[in-house]
């Protein structure tokens, strides 16, 4: 009997953090489409540029990410009339996507190489698919 309660306990657990994944993987997707949006109504000409990530070792995601949203401060929307659009957008992608790992990177945000606006979602976007790639791979181990 015991062991019925231990093993179902087990399965019940498996089950629960098997469904936490596709759920991850889901809001990266949405996250990458909104990157993707925010790409047709970005100023690109006569922008700022911005310190853009790129190839960052897996312990040091969290704070490729963290430049990348700090970098949406700076950026300006097409025209006005996508102004509103782009304001909710960008707010958006200041919310917490991944948690602190702990580890000390060695590079920071301004050791990156600056581009231009349009470069720099691009890289965002990159990064966040490599994110959802490291996030699901922990399942097969």
């Amino acid at each position: 009997m015991e062991r019925m309660i231990i093993f179902c306990m087990l399965f019940f657990c498996s089950s629960m953090v098997l469904t936490a994944a596709p759920q991850k993987a889901v809001k990266y997707k949405q996250l990458v489409k909104t990157i993707e949006h925010l790409e047709t109504v970005v100023k690109d000409e006569d922008a700022e540029l911005l310190h853009t990530p790129e190839n960052p070792v897996d312990g040091c995601l969290f704070t490729a990410v963290t430049c990348f949203q700090n970098g949406t401060l700076k950026l300006q929307p097409k025209n006005s009339q996508v102004n509103s659009t782009f304001i909710k957008t960008v707010k958006i992608l200041r919310r917490t996507i991944l948690r602190d790992s702990g580890k000390q990177c060695e590079s920071s945000c301004e050791s990156y190489e600056k581009k231009a606006p349009k470069d720099f979602l691009k890289g965002f976007a990159k990064l966040m698919k490599k994110v959802i790639r490291v996030d699901s791979s922990w399942l097969f181990f």
